[in-house]
């Protein structure tokens, strides 16, 4: 163990997902002079590429131009070429989990750049994450898994699994920097892993130091989505569009990239560097990313369980946010696990409608294709009306709305052109008034979906190891050494309105006008497999109190309005819990997203634009609030 150091360690976010943009680890690495870090993490896995690349690695993609894409992410090697040189020059760290299904071949690709361009730096992958084998041998000797989001039997799972992945904690790569490595390809860890494990290497904290474990937890959570807690995806980003130095009005333009620094006591700061002149790092968008993913007041990773009920942020200065709050449980004795299985097909044909009568037009339109495509073998047969047509528009565009034609089905044959993509097409001619398909008709040849399955396997059944090939070791992590038993379902708890506010006059807000919920409240949501979770906030104490009582469970499920279907047949639930020191109101809305990113039939299928539809419907909102000013 290295001895500790004094200062906080500074590190990097650098990516959020595979489609961020490319510069920020260079731009790090090149600025270290001026605003130096000491390791750079990047987050590049999601539900969907973890799927869509085990299909790749499976060798069950599709037979069109992703199928030539490798099972790791190739958008990482574009990040990291043009960094290396100054990663070795200032001996900056580098901790990733860009392996996504194929992490030992990410290693002999970054290798060999390395080895390319004559630097010395060592580089590490981490094995482990999959588990195929494990939860077959599981089935084999008779225990079975539930899926968490639906209590669904795998055993009953009508798919074949091709791939299993679980989520790996950070120790291995805290024990792969320990042992000299610079560079640390990792596959499914937990978004947070890599900030836990380098800030575990930093301070030499053991694994029952679970506050500071916490606390870079919550930290790694943080800045883990990049660009998000600077001010992407943030409902607050109007005030941002001048903000920043650079004299352009470029706050929107180039929004930047965090850097956390953790403390030994495990205190965490906020912040972006000096020379990022876009975004900001404020008190909002921290809590805009925090109430981001969380599914209640348990957090949980592989080393330790972060407790968000008394969390809260303050603004230490210009783009610097304290985080306070954070308590600290063992983690979990499991960790989750993503099963991918190919679900079958999918195509999909859009249709434009323009101007009057949109309603009886996408009506005509249904009937009409229901007729040509029956009978059939699909699956889902889905017809979505997108967007509404502006009244008394002043350019045709303002007037058109989108109406989309989805089908899956088991086999690619039953999607075949002649099945699908051309009977809705050649509906033209008997169509509404100005019928117009979209002559993109790539979307319309059938392409594969994945299901995936969500369960829990024990930590002590799963081989995490680091390797470190300049030494020619392989260090088994073993896991923690101590854990607690959770409920299944988190604390939840309904509005009270006495709890809220004790008198009847603190509950008395004045006079009210009908207006969208989002003139008030900020809200920030996301996917997690079926379930959608969306938290809100608003700026200040009395508002907090209206918050509080406005946002019960039943009035979540009549803000939901069409949204909330009790047909649906995995079972729609919500669930709820408040965070007084950011002012929010959390909800997990379980199993809105149908089954999940990869094959829902809503277009939403990260669930990112669940809080921007609450947010746009009205309630009674106080007048005096809005005498300060909409969002």
């Amino acid at each position: 163990m290295p001895p500790i150091k004094k200062r906080p360690i500074r590190i990097a976010g650098a990516s959020g997902s595979a489609s961020d943009r490319r510069h920020a680890m260079a731009e790090f690495a090149a600025n270290h002079p001026l605003d130096p870090v000491d390791v750079i993490i990047s987050d590049y896995m999601s539900e969907y590429n973890m799927s869509t690349a085990a299909g790749r690695r499976a060798g069950s993609s599709d037979a069109n131009s992703t199928s030539a894409l490798p099972a790791f992410e190739p958008s990482f090697l574009e990040a990291l070429e043009p960094a290396l040189e100054d990663l070795a020059r200032y001996g900056i760290k580098v901790a990733v989990n860009a392996g996504v299904a194929d992490t030992k071949g990410l290693y002999e690709v970054v290798r060999g750049m390395v080895r390319k361009k004559g630097l010395d730096l060592k580089v590490a992958w981490i094995s482990g994450d999959e588990v195929l084998p494990t939860i077959k041998s599981h089935l084999t000797s008779g225990t079975d898994f539930k899926s968490i989001y639906s209590s669904e039997p795998l055993s009953s799972w009508p798919f074949e699994p091709i791939y299993a992945q679980c989520y790996l904690g950070g120790l291995g790569i805290a024990t792969a920097f320990e042992r000299g490595a610079d560079i640390v390809l990792c596959g499914r860890v937990s978004d947070a892993s890599p900030v836990i494990g380098a800030a575990v290497w930093w301070h030499g904290w053991a694994r029952e130091d679970l506050d500071q474990l916490a606390n870079a937890f919550i930290a790694g959570h943080l800045i883990e989505c990049s660009n998000y807690v600077c001010g992407g995806n943030f409902t607050g980003f109007k005030d941002l569009e001048n903000s920043g130095g650079g004299g352009g009005g470029d706050g929107w333009t180039n929004i930047g990239y965090p850097i956390a620094e953790i403390s030994a006591g495990g205190l965490v700061v906020i912040t972006k560097p000096t020379y990022s002149t876009g975004g900001a790092v404020t008190v909002d968008t921290c809590t805009s990313q925090l109430l981001y993913e969380i599914q209640g007041p348990w957090y949980f990773n592989s080393d330790v369980t972060a407790v968000l009920s008394d969390i809260s942020f303050t603004q230490l200065g210009p783009n610097r946010v304290a985080l306070h709050g954070v308590k600290s449980a063992p983690p979990p004795p499991t960790t989750k696990v993503g099963i991918t299985a190919l679900g079958g097909y999918q195509a999909q044909v859009t249709y434009f409608l323009v101007g009057l009568d949109i309603a009886a037009k996408a009506r005509m339109l249904e009937s009409q294709l229901r007729r040509l495509l029956s009978p059939h073998n699909f699956t889902v047969l889905d017809f979505s009306l997108l967007g509404s047509a502006a009244t008394n528009p002043r350019s045709q565009n303002s007037a058109t709305v989108t109406f989309r034609v989805l089908a899956q089905a088991k086999k690619a044959a039953d999607l075949a052109p002649a099945k699908f993509m051309r009977l809705v097409l050649d509906n033209i001619m008997q169509g509404y008034p100005g019928a117009t398909p979209d002559l993109d008709v790539r979307q319309g040849f059938p392409k594969p979906v994945y299901e995936y399955f969500v369960i829990l396997l024990p930590q002590s059944d799963v081989e995490h190891v680091a390797h470190l090939p300049w030494l020619d070791q392989s260090v088994r992590i073993p896991p923690p050494p101590q854990t607690r038993v959770y409920p299944a379902r988190q604390p939840s708890a309904d509005a009270d309105v006495e709890r809220v506010a004790p008198t009847q006059t603190d509950l008395d807000f004045g006079r009210t006008v009908r207006a969208p919920l989002g003139w008030i409240a900020h809200a920030r949501s996301g996917d997690k497999g079926s379930d959608a979770n969306c938290g809100f906030w608003v700026r200040r104490d009395d508002e907090y109190r209206w918050l509080r009582s406005l946002l019960s469970i039943s009035k979540a499920r009549e803000l939901l309005g069409d949204e909330w279907d009790e047909s649906q047949a995995r079972g729609m639930s919500i669930e709820r819990f408040e965070v007084h020191g950011l002012r929010g109101v959390h909800f997990l809305f379980r199993n809105l997203l149908d089954r999940g990113v990869g094959v829902t039939r809503s277009v939403d299928f990260l669930g990112k634009n669940v809080a921007e539809f609450l947010r746009a419907r009205e309630v009674d909102v106080p007048v005096r609030f809005l005498d300060r000013g909409r969002l």
